[in-house]
């Protein structure tokens, strides 16, 4: 069963809310769309009541509270470090805080967050994680994530290849991470951008899991096919993907979007677990 809307008006026995963080700031994306369909599908398959609320939060600069189940918030375009010290940033960050606070006084009532893309980018920048710089030129097209060794047994990758298959799209990225900090707070690394034996250049960080309740991708784990397909064919990004990596490459993508063990492997893998992982205290019914 599914309730979608800002707004949930309908009192639900034992059902799961999720808000949907929307960073996108009005720029047209796919994202947002596969979002809501991943929490739709959980929902029919779960069996379980399934709500979700969706947040404008850098255009309205609106903001859920605390008491969601789970939380994802999305990609989005531009600077992430021209957001500093915002009105709208400072509320995601004291939402951020309190959802910190809620986990350390109820340990075994945790809320997960997920942060995909611009908002790994802030959290990362926010928290000091990592240095957020701007990229040479754009990456964006369907890559191979290679896992770290704690990426392999990471309850959300761990039943991927190693590489594994991710939709990449970014101007900026995460170099630098203070491991030091993230395992303090008793995460790791798990996962660093392809492999590239002719540039000079570190490898960016394209996941952390934080702690227990927070993960974060730089790529789009929410990304599917048909999507893709789509930004691939526009011409602008198709001379793009040529100019960066020539018409074989480009083509290859297309291809890789018809393999079912690539990006729509990944699509089915990260978010649905995240839920499963999310939600299993607070649904019986729900198993990891």
């Amino acid at each position: 069963m599914f309730v979608g809307g800002k707004k949930a008006d309908i009192p639900l026995k034992e059902s799961i809310h999720i808000a949907i963080l929307d960073l996108y700031n009005g720029a047209p994306n796919e994202g947002m769309r596969c979002i809501r369909e991943i929490v739709e599908k959980f929902g029919v398959e779960s069996q379980v009541p399934t709500r979700y609320s969706v947040f404008d939060v850098r255009g309205k600069e609106e903001m859920p509270d605390v008491g969601y189940d789970a939380y994802i918030s999305s990609g989005g375009p531009g600077d992430p470090s021209e957001s500093a010290g915002s009105s709208w940033e400072n509320r995601y960050f004291r939402l951020m805080e309190a959802i910190k606070a809620h986990n350390h006084e109820y340990v075994d009532n945790r809320k997960h967050v997920l942060l995909i893309c611009h908002s790994f980018q802030l959290f990362c920048r926010h928290y000091e994680y990592g240095e957020v710089s701007k990229r040479r030129s754009t990456s964006f097209g369907v890559m191979p994530g290679h896992k770290t060794p704690e990426g392999h047994t990471d309850p959300l990758l761990e039943s991927l290849d190693d590489p594994f298959w991710i939709v990449d799209s970014r101007e900026y990225q995460i170099t630098q991470p203070d491991e030091s900090r993230i395992l303090r707070e008793g995460g790791s690394i798990l996962c660093l951008e392809k492999i590239r034996p002719h540039v000079d250049l570190e490898r960016a960080v394209m996941a952390i899991r934080f702690d227990e309740a927070f993960f974060g991708t730089q790529f789009h784990p929410e990304a599917d096919a048909g999507g893709m397909r789509m930004y691939l064919l526009r011409k602008d990004k198709k001379e793009d993907v040529i100019g960066k990596y020539g018409e074989e490459k480009y083509l290859q993508m297309l291809d890789y979007l018809d393999d079912p063990e690539k990006i729509m492997l990944t699509h089915d893998t990260i978010v649905p677990r995240f839920l499963n992982r999310a939600l299993k205290h607070r649904i019986p019914a729900i198993s990891q």
